[in-house]
């Protein structure tokens, strides 16, 4: 009697080639770099997420702009932190230098802070969506890399039948196994990657609109010194606004 042939991925790997080995590996990394981006950009925007309804109410009822920049970033919430930052940065500015033949003089109040919010936006929006184009490329390539291993092993196959003469199972079970597990391995890789972007892509886009309506709120009180909905913090599709750059309570802005 024959001894038993147990297959297995050890023997797998063992009878494949350089192009075999290097598919493999070339999926191991692309998992591995998916999932490290899972894991962060998930943390990063749970977080985010859950930290925004306190973070804001806790700015508009600060008594300063710098405190209700300070509870932005005490709860987590940088990205709005650093609109509110460049809101404020961009009103002392341009009370600082209107009137000197600056640049500034050529603009109004409310474009310079438009301007600077809109920056501030484009910012956090792009490191919001860093890591998505990973996820994108991904889950679009890895089916495909599978299937060259799959091509690959199918070839193997055929050339030890095109060498022994033999179609026997013994002899064709190797790089038709290699190729089956090149098939699921490019499925393994791209299935996670692919729900991801759209579950990261559809929470950063929530994130985002959150952050253009609290931009507009933050435009309205830099520009007119009263709240955009009259002092009811609100959050989501709009917020209320803070105190004043000169640092009056919040109260007294209203």
């Amino acid at each position: 009697m024959q001894p038993e042939t147990h297959m297995n991925l050890a023997s797998f790997w063992a009878a494949g080639d350089f192009v075999s080995h290097a598919v493999a590996v070339l999926l191991v990394l692309l998992s591995v770099g998916s999932w490290t981006v899972i894991l962060a950009k998930g943390w990063r925007v749970w977080n985010l997420r859950r930290a925004t309804t306190p973070a804001l109410a806790a700015f508009w009822q600060a008594r300063s702009v710098p405190a209700a920049i300070a509870e932005l970033e005490a709860g987590n919430a940088r990205a709005f932190a650093l609109l509110a930052r460049r809101a404020d940065q961009a009103a002392n500015h341009y009370q600082r230098h209107h009137g000197t033949g600056s640049l500034a003089a050529s603009l109004s109040g409310a474009e310079f802070i438009t301007q600077a919010l809109r920056s501030g936006l484009t910012q956090t929006s792009a490191r919001l969506e860093n890591g998505l184009t990973l996820l994108a490329s991904v889950g679009s390539t890895a089916p495909f890399i599978g299937l060259f291993g799959t091509v690959w092993g199918i070839y193997h196959a055929l050339a030890m039948i095109g060498a022994t003469g033999q179609a026997s199972l013994d002899k064709v079970a190797g790089p038709v196994g290699e190729a089956l597990i090149m098939t699921a391995a490019g499925l393994f890789v791209a299935i996670p990657a692919v729900l991801a972007y759209n579950a990261l892509t559809r929470a950063v886009r929530v994130i985002e609109a959150d952050l253009d309506a609290f931009a507009h709120d933050l435009h309205a009180f830099f520009t007119t010194g009263k709240p955009l909905s009259g002092g009811e913090p609100h959050t989501g599709a709009s917020h209320s606004a803070p105190a004043n750059a000169a640092g009056r309570p919040l109260a007294e802005a209203a």
